[in-house]
């Protein structure tokens, strides 16, 4: 039966701007933070659960809860947080806890800084605890200040950033409530700015940061006779000026994305509607691509490339070569000194040095001294902070046992510094000074990291040359010709092909590479990173090593892994004359009189024909 043409029902209606989502004054949010034992949700427990309901701008209610974990909270997180066993002993358990987070978010858009790591534990919690998943509508106010805020406003997204650029009446602090409070401003401040843009709807918000110009689409073709493979593109202006450098293993079909949806960044749309060719340079496999990238980058240093574009800005921290040596801030290695570093910024580098300086007495002051000529002492030789060479109480002998423990914990072991770090966090701690606990803490870390940085980089660059091989997906091989620490020739061998004669053929066409001083002589210090981490990869092995290849293993990179630093670099083969045989023996030196240590694995299984390479790792 068909409905009467004069009924209501039957009447075409137009859409109102309401049915075209659903405006954000009209949402419920529930804004939440987590402070948690560590960063992993598989690991890692909550120690605390803050969170606020609004809706039009108003607050409709808060919740604040501490968590009893299963087990201790690291003394690191403490230091962080505030949040000690103590505080936490006499709290609900997760079980208890979880589902009246549940009942207080119910139906309501859930919204948080960095909002896969919150949403990760507390959807690890609610498994935990045997509830159904939640199917939890998000919001990321991370993802949504990249988009809406320029580096002209402020320098990073972080919430502390944030909140100081919006003016928000709560300051960030580690704690659950209060950072969940100063997200609710920045949720706010946000969508003031959205609104300005004419998002008002929380289905436009989604879509906002996948918009599309035409400008864009129109340039699509740019992407037309690019290579499929492994490569790198360059985009150039209408003056040839290089503005954006990149890397992908299909060049063409990463090309395309920037005429798409699937391209967020706003600067890359800016990038396009000032590009008007697209260069690409096919490369033999996925290092060889990145290592380009890298010096096309650092050569034409084009605007819209945010990393890797200054690597002549690194920092060191050089220990000199003098009668009374000490610490200098440096910006090129040479043949002079031990040197501490690459840094990334000049704070980095006075943190691991004055890390350095907690631990070893080092004179501090900045005139040469010589043996003959005495100074007045300074006040850290009253302080026991310096053994005072400056006005005799010590000479080029004794003074030189400091010189070596320094130069001992920058080349090998770190443990004292580590030693002398940790000490004083755990008297700060007690005393609940945490915010100075925390500077030792990073002082210690970046002293650290850097000793690691430095010592694989330096051993790698030691190495006249190093032939490896990792299998493709296809069973055949990607070859690499590496000389003191420089890609100098990259192959991709086919499968069922005999790869011996393809590395011949690499190693006599390889760059020629003369040696030169410092941690990364012949490269930038990234690219001898990336080659590093290439090595690492599984299924890498070793086809040739002319030289050794090892760093100590008692050395700074075990002290680094300790602390959560990111590692850049294999696990070397320590090798003189290597002959191919079907395993590897990798063995890695330690420093003076300690001992080696020594691991055989073995590789996947070779083609036909193939006995060079054998296992790296």
């Amino acid at each position: 039966m068909r409905p009467d043409p004069a009924s209501p029902q039957a009447r075409p209606r137009q859409a109102s701007l309401d049915d075209l989502g659903r405006p954000l004054a009209e949402v419920t949010f529930v804004v939440v933070d987590l402070e948690t034992t560590g960063t992993s949700a598989a690991t890692s427990e909550i120690t605390e659960i803050g969170a606020v309901r609004v809706r039009g701008g108003e607050i409709l209610a808060e919740m604040s809860t501490l968590v009893r974990p299963s087990a201790g909270i690291p003394p690191m997180v403490s230091v962080i947080t505030g949040i000690t066993d103590a505080m936490v002993a006499t709290a609900p358990a997760e079980a208890e806890v979880v589902p009246t987070f549940l009942e207080f978010a119910r139906g309501a858009v859930l919204v948080a800084h960095n909002a896969p790591f919150d949403l990760g534990f507390l959807r690890a919690a609610v498994e935990r605890c045997g509830y159904p998943q939640p199917a939890w509508e998000h919001l990321d106010t991370l993802r949504v200040a990249r988009r809406v805020i320029s580096r002209d406003e402020a320098p990073d997204c972080r919430l502390g950033t944030l909140a100081r650029l919006f003016r928000s009446t709560t300051a960030p602090c580690h704690r659950a409530l209060a950072d969940a409070q100063a997200t609710v401003d920045v949720l706010h401040g946000l969508f003031e700015r959205l609104g300005n843009l004419g998002v008002r709807t929380l289905e436009e918000v989604h879509e906002y940061s996948s918009r599309v110009s035409s400008a864009q689409r129109r340039k699509r073709h740019l992407a037309d006779g690019l290579p499929t493979g492994p490569g790198v593109y360059v985009f150039r202006g209408a003056d040839g000026r290089a503005l954006y450098v990149g890397t992908s293993r299909s060049v063409r079909s990463r090309v395309r994305t920037y005429f798409t949806a699937s391209e967020p960044r706003t600067r890359m749309a800016e990038m396009v509607a000032l590009a008007e060719r697209v260069d690409a340079i096919g490369c033999a496999h996925a290092l060889e691509a990145e290592v380009r990238e890298l010096r096309l980058i650092a050569e034409h240093k084009p605007p819209y490339n945010r990393r890797s574009r200054f690597p002549e800005r690194a920092v060191y921290v050089r220990l000199t070569d003098e009668p009374f040596p000490r610490l200098s801030r440096v910006r090129a290695a040479r043949d002079d000194g031990t040197y501490l570093g690459p840094f990334g910024s000049v704070r980095e580098a006075d943190d691991a040095a004055d890390a350095l300086l907690a631990a070893v007495p080092l004179r501090q002051c900045t005139p040469r001294l010589s043996p003959r000529v005495r100074r007045p002492a300074c006040a850290l030789a009253d302080l026991g902070r310096c053994g005072a060479p400056c006005d005799g109480r010590e000479d080029v002998d004794a003074y030189a046992r400091h010189v070596a423990a320094a130069r001992a914990a920058i080349t090998g072991d770190p443990a004292p510094v580590v030693a002398v770090a940790t000490r004083r966090m755990d008297r700060l701690a007690a005393e609940e000074r945490y915010e100075e606990a925390a500077v030792t803490r990073d002082r210690m870390i970046a002293f650290v990291r850097a000793a690691a940085r430095g010592q694989r980089l330096a051993a790698l660059t030691r190495v006249p040359e190093l032939v490896a091989a990792a299998p493709t997906a296809d069973a055949g091989w990607d070859l690499v010709v590496v000389r003191y620490g420089r890609l100098a020739s990259a192959v991709t061998v086919a499968r069922g092909i005999d790869p011996r004669p393809w590395v011949d053929a690499a190693v006599a066409s390889a760059e020629t590479v003369r040696p030169g001083p410092g941690p990364a002589p012949c490269a930038s210090v990234e690219e001898t990173e990336r080659i590093g981490r290439w090595l690492a990869g599984s299924g890498v092995r070793l086809v040739r090593l002319d030289g050794t290849w090892s760093w100590p293993a008692a050395g700074a990179t075990r002290a680094a892994r300790s602390y959560a630093a990111p590692t850049t670099a294999a696990t070397p083969a320590t090798a003189a004359t290597p002959t191919p045989s079907p395993t590897a023996t990798a063995s890695t030196t330690a420093g003076p009189a300690a001992a080696a240590s020594t691991a055989t694995a073995a590789g996947p299984a070779r083609p036909p024909g193939w006995t060079g390479p054998a296992a790296v790792n």
